[in-house]
């Protein structure tokens, strides 16, 4: 069977044939390009070159039917390729009689009635495949896709749906075929399908292709037949040309607010390079194809980010067929943002940039780090890392060794993971447990998708289903599957918390969050952090480590939980008076074995003194030093400002 490429699609602004201009504009003018993102995807033509070219991309559409497009040709997940193969070749060796939704509607417009049947009765059939388990997710991607591309090769229009060719007998010409995908899924791309406004907030890149709507023709008009096929809501059609209602489809892009979007979508855009395509299609003779956006405005624009050129080369677009096109040339505006490029630069020749824990546990030290290097030695034999939580000191440490300890089990399990695994693995694993127990996955979806907001959140929809996951947890043996579960609640939990009950059930409640862009960029660069760092996680008690395996050119940071705090490891008595006074005994120990330490503590808290942690201080002629503090994710938050808190690094040297 003859197999179809994501190329081999009729489509508004194809940037197919302009390829090779956007390569040689990148290749010439770009450096380190590791990382895509494709804003306004399209047919996912551009997104394709670079992922052949070895590069992590990150697509985008608001149309659904594309959406499933880049799924079936990259979402990594395995397909049975023969399984597929027999179900499109008993399709096409079906007649089918029965009249359904599609022949009802759309017979003798855009496929004779033959014809519609045909496809109606496949696309209710994938459905009917995926709810009954015989297919996956992209499987089923594969097929509604392998339909959309078939329907597209025979319709009876000019190239796209806002009208029909009037013809009397439409002749039976529909054949399935299959699309051509990269069957083992081992790919590293993105999926998203989210207004481009919203989705640009949530990414990173290096590179970032914007190929926004030129004029007033919208997307979901031309092509809102095969976004009906695709979402399969069976909606109300009307009009001559058969169209549903598109009204949460309509772009900002095709309207007299362009300008205003356009500016907001650079403004947000988090990369070392932005490279947009846009035309001179002003001033045409059809009005609705004149361009929204002057070469000029978007200059301007993009000069508030950075170091604008501008390339350009004759083409011979695509249109509707109402507009001509004399001396049509497409132009790409290329950025070079000023200060996230002067970043980036610093990272890439200074490998102690700072990794953020995936974690975000309670009361975490990222944002003191800089302070921290600011007092702790300079160089350290062995790091020891005391209460490590999410390692974000530990991590960041350039000791020649690293000892990260805690006595919270599952806690060192996942850290284990993180240093045991590779990114694609973990993020693959967790995708499944998310797509086995139907969390949210906005990464992927958008908030849009599951009726929420980021304000509001996602805990109404994920509640059930994480209800469901920590109750399979909790009664599940110790295993590498069990502690990905367990990671999976952790991202999907309250605060992020860990917390266990009595009996030694989590017992953590549902968040607003779930595996969202943020944190996948933290894990990724947590985990090339320990790729290049001798650390160990070790679960025991801090009084069990041996400091005579210690010398004067090692260092011990502790950070307990705070006794004036009101984190949960303070419930149930976890952290009292007399653990505070073990502790600074301990370190006491660490001072006369002539050990170097330092201490992460508040001295005052909601009006109230750490008068045992002072007098201690004070006593033994430590140093106490005061730091700036913004906790984004600890329960030190005051309902009266003007209580303080005074956050403190006590060290004894």
């Amino acid at each position: 069977m003859r197999k179809l490429d994501i190329n081999n699609r009729r489509y508004l602004g194809s940037k197919y044939k302009l390829l090779n201009f956007i390569e040689k504009t990148v290749n010439e003018n770009c450096n380190d390009i590791k990382s895509v993102i494709d804003v306004f995807a399209g047919t996912g033509v551009v997104g394709d070159l670079f992922l052949k070219k070895g590069k992590e991309v990150y697509f985008n559409d608001y149309l659904k039917s594309n959406c499933y497009s880049y799924k079936a040709f990259y979402e990594p997940v395995k397909v049975d390729i023969k399984k597929i193969e027999n179900i499109i070749n008993k399709y096409n060796g079906m007649q089918i009689d029965g009249e359904n939704y599609f022949s009802q509607n759309f017979s003798d417009t855009y496929f004779s009635s033959n014809d519609c049947r045909k496809i109606g009765y496949i696309r209710d059939d994938i459905d009917k495949k995926y709810n009954e388990g015989k297919i996956n997710e992209r499987e089923k991607s594969v097929l509604i896709t392998s339909l959309i591309y078939s329907m597209d090769r025979v319709a009876n229009t000019v190239g796209h749906y806002d009208a029909y060719r009037k013809i009397e007998n439409i002749e039976d010409k529909f054949f399935m075929y299959m699309i051509d995908i990269n069957k083992n899924g081992e790919t590293k791309s993105h999926i998203s399908n989210e207004d481009a406004n919203e989705f640009i907030k949530e990414v990173k890149a290096d590179l970032v292709y914007i190929d926004p709507p030129y004029n007033s023709r919208q997307y979901c008009d031309a092509y809102h037949l095969l976004e009906n096929v695709a979402v399969w809501n069976k909606p109300r059609v009307y009009g001559v040309a058969k169209k549903m209602d598109r009204t949460n489809l309509k772009s900002k892009y095709c309207t007299n607010k362009a300008v205003e979007a356009f500016d907001d979508l650079i403004k947000n855009c988090n990369c070392k390079y932005i490279l947009v395509s846009y035309n001179n299609t002003g001033d045409k003779s059809n009005s609705r194809s004149n361009a929204k956006i002057s070469d000029l405005q978007i200059k301007e624009i993009l000069e508030k980010k950075g170091k604008v050129k501008v390339f350009e080369q004759s083409y011979n677009n695509f249109t509707t067929g109402k507009s001509t096109s004399i001396d049509h040339k497409e132009r790409l505006f290329l950025c070079e943002t000023a200060e996230v490029c002067e970043k980036s630069q610093i990272q890439l020749e200074d490998s102690h940039y700072f990794a953020k824990s995936p974690l975000n546990y309670t009361g975490g030290k990222y944002k003191l780090l800089p302070q921290f290097e600011n007092i702790f030695p300079k160089k350290i034999d062995t790091f020891v890392d005391f209460f490590c939580g999410g390692a974000n000191v530990a991590v960041n440490s350039n000791a020649n060794k690293i000892i990260a300890i805690d006595k919270e089990t599952n806690l060192i399990r996942i850290l284990d993971l993180f240093k045991n695994y590779d990114y694609m693995e973990i993020v693959n694993k967790l995708d499944s447990i998310i797509e086995k127990y139907n969390l949210s996955n906005t990464y992927k979806k958008g908030y849009k998708f599951y009726g929420e907001n980021s304000s509001s959140g996602l805990g109404k929809y994920n509640k059930p289903y994480y209800l469901k996951l920590r109750d399979d947890y909790n009664h599940m043996k110790d295993s590498s599957e069990r502690d990905f579960m367990f990671l999976t609640l952790v991202i999907y939990a309250f605060n992020h918390q860990i917390r266990f009950n009595n009996n030694g059930e989590y017992n953590m409640p549902v968040g607003k969050r779930d595996f969202n862009s943020s944190i996948r960029k933290n894990l990724l660069e947590f985990c090339r952090k320990l790729v290049v760092k001798n650390i160990s996680f070790v679960n025991t008690d801090y009084k069990k480590f041996k400091l005579d395996s210690l010398t004067s050119n090692d260092f011990c940071y502790f950070d307990p939980p705070y006794y004036l705090g009101d984190a949960s490891y303070n419930e149930n008595d976890g952290w009292n008076e007399n653990k505070e006074k073990e502790l600074l005994e301990y370190l006491n120990e660490v001072d006369k074995h002539g050990i170097k330490f330092a201490l992460s503590n508040v001295t005052e808290h909601k009006g109230l003194k750490n008068e045992i942690l002072i007098n201690w201080a004070i006593e033994n002629q430590y140093n106490i030093h005061n730091l700036n503090y913004n906790y984004s994710n600890s329960n030190y938050h005051l309902k009266n400002k003007n209580q303080v808190t005074k956050e403190v690094l006590i060290t004894n040297y």
